[in-house]
Protein backbone atom coordinates (compact mmCIF):
# COMPACT_ATOMS: atom_id res chain seq x y z
CA UNK A 1 0.00 0.00 0.00
CA UNK A 2 1.38 3.17 -1.20
CA UNK A 3 -0.55 5.83 1.28
CA UNK A 4 1.29 9.63 2.38
CA UNK A 5 -0.74 11.82 4.83
CA UNK A 6 1.15 15.03 5.65
CA UNK A 7 0.50 17.80 8.11
CA UNK A 8 2.28 21.15 7.56
CA UNK A 9 2.81 24.74 6.42
CA UNK A 10 2.93 25.77 2.75
CA UNK A 11 6.21 27.48 2.63
CA UNK A 12 5.49 29.60 -1.09
CA UNK A 13 2.56 31.23 -2.47
CA UNK A 14 1.37 28.05 -4.63
CA UNK A 15 1.41 28.68 -8.67
CA UNK A 16 1.35 26.67 -11.90
CA UNK A 17 4.63 26.09 -13.37
CA UNK A 18 5.55 27.59 -16.73
CA UNK A 19 5.14 24.90 -18.89
CA UNK A 20 1.20 25.22 -17.87
CA UNK A 21 0.47 21.60 -17.90
CA UNK A 22 -2.28 21.74 -15.18
CA UNK A 23 0.47 20.75 -12.84
CA UNK A 24 1.68 23.10 -9.72
CA UNK A 25 4.37 21.75 -7.53
CA UNK A 26 4.54 23.04 -3.75
CA UNK A 27 6.58 22.25 -0.77
CA UNK A 28 5.46 21.53 2.43
CA UNK A 29 7.04 22.00 5.72
CA UNK A 30 6.52 19.23 8.10
CA UNK A 31 7.63 19.60 11.84
CA UNK A 32 9.13 16.39 13.30
CA UNK A 33 7.29 15.26 16.47
CA UNK A 34 10.46 14.94 18.78
CA UNK A 35 13.51 16.76 19.40
CA UNK A 36 17.12 15.90 17.80
CA UNK A 37 20.38 15.43 19.86
CA UNK A 38 20.56 19.34 20.22
CA UNK A 39 16.82 19.63 21.68
CA UNK A 40 15.87 21.00 19.04
CA UNK A 41 12.78 20.17 16.69
CA UNK A 42 14.27 19.40 13.01
CA UNK A 43 11.34 19.93 9.97
CA UNK A 44 11.32 18.54 6.66
CA UNK A 45 10.47 20.14 3.65
CA UNK A 46 8.40 17.59 1.36
CA UNK A 47 8.17 18.42 -2.61
CA UNK A 48 4.11 17.68 -3.64
CA UNK A 49 2.76 17.62 -6.90
CA UNK A 50 -0.83 18.64 -7.60
CA UNK A 51 -2.91 18.46 -10.74
CA UNK A 52 -5.73 19.92 -12.61
CA UNK A 53 -8.54 21.01 -10.38
CA UNK A 54 -6.98 20.10 -6.72
CA UNK A 55 -4.24 22.84 -8.20
CA UNK A 56 -6.45 25.26 -9.51
CA UNK A 57 -8.29 25.24 -5.62
CA UNK A 58 -5.06 24.95 -3.56
CA UNK A 59 -4.11 28.27 -5.59
CA UNK A 60 -7.39 30.46 -5.10
CA UNK A 61 -7.54 29.00 -1.52
CA UNK A 62 -4.31 28.83 0.06
CA UNK A 63 -0.86 31.39 0.67
CA UNK A 64 2.30 30.92 2.03
CA UNK A 65 2.79 29.89 5.70
CA UNK A 66 -1.40 27.86 5.69
CA UNK A 67 -1.44 24.53 6.97
CA UNK A 68 -3.07 22.37 5.03
CA UNK A 69 -3.38 18.19 5.04
CA UNK A 70 -1.87 16.16 1.73
CA UNK A 71 -2.94 13.04 1.02
CA UNK A 72 -1.49 10.99 -1.58
CA UNK A 73 1.28 8.07 -2.65
CA UNK A 74 4.71 8.41 -2.92
CA UNK A 75 6.29 8.57 -6.19
CA UNK A 76 10.28 8.11 -7.47
CA UNK A 77 11.17 9.04 -10.44
CA UNK A 78 14.64 9.38 -11.84
CA UNK A 79 16.04 12.01 -14.40
CA UNK A 80 19.93 12.70 -15.84
CA UNK A 81 21.83 15.92 -14.94
CA UNK A 82 23.93 17.72 -16.75
CA UNK A 83 26.52 15.52 -16.16
CA UNK A 84 24.85 12.69 -17.05
CA UNK A 85 24.58 11.03 -13.85
CA UNK A 86 21.51 9.04 -12.72
CA UNK A 87 19.34 11.10 -10.19
CA UNK A 88 16.44 10.32 -7.90
CA UNK A 89 13.63 12.60 -7.01
CA UNK A 90 10.81 11.62 -4.35
CA UNK A 91 7.69 13.13 -4.40
CA UNK A 92 4.41 13.05 -3.01
CA UNK A 93 1.29 12.85 -6.00
CA UNK A 94 -1.61 14.50 -4.14
CA UNK A 95 -4.93 12.97 -4.10
CA UNK A 96 -6.41 15.27 -2.16
CA UNK A 97 -5.93 18.35 -0.40
CA UNK A 98 -7.71 19.72 3.10
CA UNK A 99 -7.02 23.42 3.94
CA UNK A 100 -6.39 23.22 7.68
CA UNK A 101 -5.78 27.07 8.90
CA UNK A 102 -5.08 30.25 7.00
CA UNK A 103 -2.81 33.09 8.58
CA UNK A 104 -5.77 35.11 8.08
CA UNK A 105 -8.97 33.63 8.52
CA UNK A 106 -9.76 29.55 10.20
CA UNK A 107 -11.77 27.50 7.27
CA UNK A 108 -11.54 24.45 6.70
CA UNK A 109 -12.18 23.19 2.97
CA UNK A 110 -11.74 20.38 1.19
CA UNK A 111 -10.74 19.12 -1.83
CA UNK A 112 -10.71 15.69 -2.95
CA UNK A 113 -9.82 14.23 -6.28
CA UNK A 114 -12.73 12.24 -6.38
CA UNK A 115 -15.15 14.90 -6.50
CA UNK A 116 -13.58 16.54 -9.08
CA UNK A 117 -15.56 16.88 -11.78
CA UNK A 118 -12.16 17.89 -14.13
CA UNK A 119 -10.08 15.06 -16.11
CA UNK A 120 -6.91 14.57 -14.27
Amino acid sequence: MNHVILVGRLTDNPDFQESSDSRMVITVAVPRTFKNSEGLYETDFLRCVLWNGIAKKTKEYCKKGDTICVRGRLQVRTYENEEKEKKYMTEIIAESIAFVASKKENNMKNINQENDDEDI
